[in-house]
């Protein structure tokens, strides 16, 4: 394929960031459409922001734990249990304590609240900090599912790593969407 290991890391990261910053998507959703999308896991685009969404800002903007996290622990669910979710349970379950407790040694909690506490009240850096979060946590979540399923990376969806989305595309898509309901 010609593409290393690194990186295949740093272009999830990059669309992860890119979805968040083009305001195309928040955290969790951002994550898990990143990777589901690129190692091809099922969910249309529409399913999986419809998974994601409650766990945005904090689940459903309580602040609590981190929606970039939980776009992640779904993503491990989605697509370490695709052949078999009965038998990988017990692996998804440990590879989302590795991905809890990598993003908590990291960041220094896993709470929003937390994390956003000392530029909750700058919103332009809050909206710097979480981009950054939904693209560490896109690349700690992809080198979990990598470690376990290293024949991830023979199917991937690498047009989608690369396409990137403006701000004033992404606002003007999300209408659309919105317009569609």
């Amino acid at each position: 394929m010609g593409t290393s290991h690194e990186d295949i890391l740093q272009l999830i990261k990059a669309k992860a960031e890119n979805l968040y910053l083009a305001r195309r998507m928040l955290c969790a959703e951002a994550v898990l459409v990143t990777l589901n999308h690129t190692f091809k896991a099922g969910l249309s685009e529409e399913q999986a922001v419809s998974l994601a969404a409650p766990f945005c800002v904090g689940i459903g903007d309580s602040g609590c734990l981190c929606g970039a996290l939980s776009g992640g622990v779904l993503s491990l669910g989605l697509i370490l249990g695709a052949d078999s979710p009965y038998h990988y349970r017990k692996k998804i379950r440990s590879a989302s304590r590795d991905l809890h407790n990598r993003f908590r040694d990291r960041f220094g909690s896993t709470c929003c609240r937390v994390i956003s506490k000392t530029i909750k009240h700058d919103s332009k850096a809050h909206f710097i900090q979480c981009a950054g979060l939904t693209a560490e946590t896109a690349g700690l979540t992809a080198e979990i599912l990598l470690s376990i399923k290293p024949d991830l990376v023979s199917n991937m969806d690498q047009a989608f790593l690369h396409k990137r989305e403006t701000k004033i595309g992404g606002i003007a898509r999300t209408l659309v969407q919105r317009a569609q309901f």
